[in-house]
């Protein structure tokens, strides 16, 4: 136990250092986070502790899933929910079939490996893009239009890459078959947020304690994750849920019997905050120690950037097509914020963890490893490093100061 308490300590102190370098060479504290976790491991420091579907999944991404939904103010998710809803949904296949097409038809792929890797390639990962968003201080409807899609995609690439797990592995699965699990698995993991919020703030709402209150979103958040993945469900979105449904009326309510209390609002809010900044400390130190042991070489550096540009392209299928339907509608979105949108688009923790969670008996099992690792490397260190000079390229300031 003490051992593991001073493997995290350093995790955190490596990351305070890389946050007050960051923020006075003005970068990204994402991609400065991977720069320090490869410096790590060239450096044969031994940390202990490494990247794993479990670390990943069970506890790095219910606090963050539930963080960026809490904040989310329900009115204007509501307000954009046809942009979010559509390149949420609709973008995720878009990708997904670009990146398979291509590399069944450019690398010759077999179809069960290029499935898999396409779906859990195809959405953008939230870790990645709301640190980056919160980095920049950015913030109105350009940050809730990436945060949000940023966030549902996710939960449909999870769902996705479930079902194609089960196609690949039954064989026989029909139409009507997949249809179910896919509604079975969204919607139920959809109905155990919404349920396990709604329990979170009867119990909150009886109690005036924040210490009390703060202990109960904690709970929630990964109540909803680890009881919708028992159900087999989406725990992705179960999260998602319950940090929407606990903000909507828990944060937004006060006073109410369902609210928080005044001083359990701002307690909530300031917890969330910094369980956020140790989340995603922890888990991009561990990409770029992980980055690091990869061996890029193995099925060349030309398919790697085949890979990238693949993903790339899905990328811009999806942004670009998607908001034109939208140009002459209330929710029409800026070219220039559409820009943005296509190269915010960052791949994380959350295609790292599906990707260590695939069975070893997978066809290409190596090169689909290589090939997640290399797009979240271009991801987080590239179009991480360049986004602020896009920024100013497009004339777009931070609504808020970067911290």
């Amino acid at each position: 136990m003490g051992l593991l308490i001073a493997k995290s300590l350093g995790l955190l102190v490596v990351a305070v250092v890389v946050a007050i370098l960051a923020r006075r060479l003005r970068l990204p504290y994402t991609v400065g986070l991977v720069v320090a976790g490869m410096t790590l491991a060239f450096s044969r420091i031994d940390l202990g502790i490494s990247l794993t579907h479990d670390i990943v999944f069970d506890l790095i991404l219910p606090p963050l899933l539930f963080e960026a939904a809490l904040n989310l103010e329900w009115r204007d998710l509501k307000r954009d929910a046809a942009p979010i809803l559509l390149l949420s949904i609709f973008g995720v296949v878009i990708a997904a079939a670009i990146v398979v097409g291509g590399l069944m038809g450019l690398l010759h792929w077999p179809m069960a490996p290029a499935l898999v890797f396409g779906v859990l390639i195809a959405a953008t990962d939230p870790v990645a893009v709301i640190a980056l968003f919160k980095d920049l201080g950015i913030t109105g409807r350009l940050w809730l239009l990436v945060e949000s899609e940023s966030l549902f995609n996710d939960g449909v690439a999870a769902v996705l890459f479930a079902l194609a797990l089960t196609v690949i592995a039954g064989g026989s699965t029909t139409g009507i078959q997949s249809w179910y699990l896919l509604l079975s698995m969204s919607g139920g993991g959809v109905l155990v947020g919404i349920l396990v919020a709604l329990g979170a703030l009867i119990v909150s709402g009886r109690t005036g304690d924040h210490l009390v209150e703060t202990a109960v979103t904690v709970v929630a958040s990964y109540g909803a994750f680890l009881l919708a993945e028992h159900l087999h469900f989406s725990g992705v979105l179960a999260t998602v849920s319950a940090g929407l449904v606990f903000g909507a009326i828990g944060l937004h309510a006060g006073g109410l019997r369902l609210g928080l209390s005044r001083q359990g609002r701002i307690f909530v809010i300031a917890f969330w905050e910094f369980l956020a900044f140790t989340a995603n400390s922890i888990v991009f130190l561990l990409i770029g120690i992980s980055v690091s042991h990869v061996r890029f070489a193995e099925i060349g550096y030309g398919p790697l950037g085949t890979i990238i540009l693949l993903v790339l392209l899905g990328r811009v299928l999806t942004v670009y097509p998607l908001s034109a339907v939208f140009h002459w509608s209330r929710w029409a979105i800026p070219l220039k914020d559409q820009h943005i949108l296509f190269w915010a688009g960052l791949r994380g923790a959350l295609a790292l963890a599906l990707v260590l969670s695939l069975p070893e008996g997978l066809p290409m099992h190596g090169a689909v490893i290589i090939g997640a690792f290399a797009v979240v490397t271009f991801s987080v260190i590239i179009q991480g490093l360049t986004m602020p000079a896009l920024l100013r390229l497009l004339g777009i300031k931070p609504t808020m100061p970067a911290e």
